[in-house]
This record gives C-alpha cells, sequence and structure tokens, in this order.
C-alpha cells in the first residue's frame, strides 16, 4: 500500500511525521530510541456523539468488546498473547472519539500489529461476551449513582447541553445499556470503524518509513468507510439556575458553571492563563486563596475551561460542609466577577505564564503521554509544529487579553449552580441571584 507523505515542521525532541495510507488511515510517528518498545495510540471518531439516544452507552460498549473476540481469536486467547508478549492493549470511549491503545517490545512488532489489526477490523462481539460487559456497566452505574461526585456532574451537563449527546453519560443509563444488542453493535463497528476516520500514533523505537510500510501491509484489508460526520448539532445552553439534590451527606459537591469554548477556539491559550489565576493555579489561584486559605471554606477548589472539539463548558468544582456551601458559592462567583472587573496583576500574569509554560514538558514525559498527546493534537488541528509554537502562544498574552476574555467567556448571569447536599441544613437560597450571590 502506497502513503502520500505530508512534510510539516518538526519539534527538536519529537520530531512527528505525518503520513496517510492509501486505506485514509492518518499514521503519526515520533522515532524515540532510548528504549526497544512501541507504544500506540489510535483514536477514532466512534464516540458516544455517533450513537443513538435511546442507545447511549454503544459506543461505550463497542470499544470495550474490541478485546474480547476476534475472527481468529478468543477473548481469553487475546490475553494469553498480550501475557505471552508482556504487552498491554485497552481501549476507551469519549464522548467525541474511541480509542485503541497499545505498547509491546520493538521485537514483538510483528505480532503486535497483527493483533492491533484483528482487533479493529475483525472483533466479533460475542453475545456471552457483550452481556457480561452489560452487567458490568450496569453495576458500575449504580456504584456510581451514589457518589456524590458523579451525580452533580451528570445533574451539570444534563442541564448545560439538555437534548443532547454531550448533555448524557458516556457509559449510558440502566435502560439504555439494556437495550443495546449484538446486531447494533455489529452495524456501529462496521460504519465507524474505518481508517479514513483515525488518527493512528506510533512512538518508539522505529522510523517512520519502517512504521509506514507495516503499516501498510498489515491494515490492507481495511477499507475506508463513508466520509465521517460533520460537527454535531449543538444545542443553546440551558438555562442559569440552581439545581438542588438532596442526600445524606457531611460534605456539599458543588458545580458552577456555564459554556465553555471548543479546543480550537483562537481565545483558547488567553482564557487558560485567565483560568490558571482564577481557579485553575492549585494554591496560587484566586479561588483557592479566597475559598481555602482564608476562609477554610474547602478543602480543594478548582476552576477549568474543559474545550472539546466542537464545544466546551466552563466548571468551578468544590466540596465544602453542608452548612458553608452557600457562602462557597458566594465567593466563587465574586471571584468571578473580580476578575471580570478587575483583570491580573503582572505579578499574577508572569507566574500563570511561567508555570504553563514550564510544566508543558511534563505533558510529554512518556512515550504513552507523547502518543496520546499527538493523537490529540491532529485530532483538533493544531499542526505538528504545535510543542515548538506553544510556548510563544503562551508568552504573548498580556494583561489587556485576561481582562478581555474573562469579560467575554466568564458569564455569571448565565451560571449554573449544582449543589448535592443535604439540603436541610445547605439552606440555599433559589433562583440564583446572579447580581448577589446566593
Amino acid at each position: 500500500m502506497g502513503v502520500t507523505v505530508i512534510p510539516s515542521s518538526s519539534e527538536a525532541r519529537l520530531s512527528p511525521r505525518r503520513s496517510i495510507l492509501q486505506n485514509g488511515l492518518t499514521v503519526i510517528t515520533s522515532e524515540q530510541k532510548a528504549l526497544p518498545m512501541v507504544t500506540f495510540n489510535l483514536l477514532i471518531d466512534a464516540g458516544a456523539r455517533f450513537e443513538p439516544e435511546a442507545e447511549a452507552g454503544l459506543a461505550n460498549i463497542t470499544a470495550r468488546l474490541l478485546t474480547y473476540g476476534t475472527k481468529n481469536r478468543t477473548a481469553l486467547q487475546i490475553s494469553e498473547t498480550l501475557d505471552y508478549l508482556g504487552a498491554t492493549l485497552s481501549t476507551g470511549c469519549g464522548e467525541e472519539a474511541a480509542t485503541v491503545s497499545m505498547t509491546l517490545l520493538k521485537k514483538d512488532l510483528d505480532t503486535g500489529l497483527q493483533l492491533l489489526a484483528e482487533v479493529l477490523t475483525a472483533s466479533t462481539f460475542p453475545a456471552e461476551e457483550l452481556d457480561r460487559q452489560k452487567q458490568s456497566i450496569l453495576a458500575s452505574i449504580r456504584a456510581r449513582e451514589e457518589q456524590p461526585g458523579y451525580i452533580a456532574h451528570l445533574k451539570f451537563i444534563e442541564v448545560l447541553f439538555p437534548k443532547s449527546s454531550y448533555g448524557r453519560p458516556v457509559e449510558g443509563t440502566a435502560d439504555s445499556v439494556k437495550r443495546v444488542d449484538r446486531p447494533g453493535l455489529l452495524d456501529f463497528y462496521q460504519k465507524y470503524y474505518r481508517p479514513n476516520h483515525a488518527i493512528l500514533t506510533v512512538v518508539g523505537d522505529v522510523s517512520h518509513e519502517e512504521m509506514t510500510q507495516r503499516l501498510g501491509k498489515v491494515f490492507q484489508p481495511w477499507e475506508k468507510g463513508s466520509a465521517p460526520v460533520g460537527p454535531p448539532p449543538l444545542p443553546a445552553p440551558g438555562p442559569a439556575g440552581v439545581i438542588k439534590v438532596n442526600k445524606d451527606l457531611t460534605q456539599a459537591n458543588i458545580i458552577i458553571g456555564h459554556e465553555g469554548v471548543p479546543r480550537s477556539h483562537p481565545d483558547y491559550y488567553a482564557i487558560q492563563v485567565m483560568n490558571y489565576i482564577l481557579g485553575g493555579g492549585g494554591f496560587s489561584s484566586r479561588m483557592m486563596e479566597s475559598i481555602r486559605n482564608r476562609r477554610g471554606l474547602a478543602y480543594s477548589v478548582y476552576s477549568a475551561f474543559e474545550p472539546e472539539k466542537y464545544t466546551g463548558s466552563f466548571q468551578v468544582s468544590m466540596q465544602t460542609k453542608n452548612e458553608s456551601a452557600g457562602d462557597a458559592i458566594r465567593i466563587a462567583i465574586e471571584e468571578i466577577r473580580k476578575i471580570r472587573e478587575q483583570g491580573a496583576t503582572e505579578e499574577e500574569l508572569k507566574a500563570a505564564k511561567d508555570y504553563l509554560i514550564g510544566s508543558f514538558p511534563l505533558r510529554l514525559d512518556t512515550n504513552r503521554k507523547v502518543a496520546t498527546f499527538l493523537s490529540q493534537v491532529e485530532f483538533f488541528g493544531l499542526g505538528l509544529d504545535y510543542p515548538e509554537r506553544y510556548p510563544e502562544l503562551i508568552r504573548r498574552i498580556g494583561r489587556e487579553d485576561v481582562l478581555r476574555v474573562a469579560r467575554r467567556y466568564l458569564q455569571p448571569e448565565k451560571l449554573i449552580v449544582v449543589v448535592v447536599a443535604d439540603q436541610t441544613k445547605a439552606a440555599l437560597k433559589t433562583p440564583l441571584d446572579t447580581g448577589k450571590g446566593l
């Protein structure tokens, strides 16, 4: 199978290279010779956003079952092969994409590639394995429904993204998981697990030329599918307000937030700097200083702009005593307003940029992290020279940028507040008064 090589600017240490095989599979490599190991990370457009609402959890179950039987091997044989090689093979599923990861010794590359090709092109989804996985997922759902942090998260996304796949859990619900059947799995697999929907990143003791040649042979039978589905229709964010869930707890679990931005947004980097100062910077953030250090209301408080490919969210998460929930929420909202009104100091700006630039290499200190990172760089369309450009993207952010994005992307009037607590002790006011807090 021939390849089309697409030149790119290369970061000195990662030296990523990119090719597209004839069947449409995008291949990215980073040659790392320190250890005789090879790590694969496959990211494929087969996430939960592609499944029918009535069968929520279908994409997740499909990904989980990839390694539980192929036309040539049973689940036990796959497990025994991995044990014999000392290799790891895992799968996962998110809202927008599914993943398959494998790590093995260079000497076992041929066997590992054959196994990887099998799970991607010849999985059979045995009925008995499907039943086991469904029971396992149902047990997990029941367990998570007792976790206050998960309950708060679930309620938050339900309100933020109403009637959207982004507003429901990737693992589905008890009712929807029960509806998933083998014909539906096979149909989803055959439709979405196609090479032209996928990015395969390879990091380790292999050259780009060697890897594309090997992949071209082993994946030759993997045929293109129809054109990948475009961006999903995104609903209008849900209304501001307070959602109270009563649980017999000593600690209130709180999420405050609203719609965010997608990863491709031009203000993404200024937002990250601003958020580091507000609540993303751990003990150096304003929220941590105001809520924990000064008043002792919460052990931990953290804010984040969480980007997806097509949308995103802004969230403040914290735990506090039931009785102090109202005060903690009020102070968090005050800090949001304060940074919108005053921006950041030069000292805060410098500390935020120094940390974001200085910590960047920690994302790339293992082959697995590099493989995941480069897959995401390609998925989000950032360009393979992104590691080179990142420091300057952060360095050029000024105080005026922080103030501008705070005023534009922090919206107190749109805040959704979810409080999972003993409501008789929390005694929150409602509806949310965005002018004065709770």
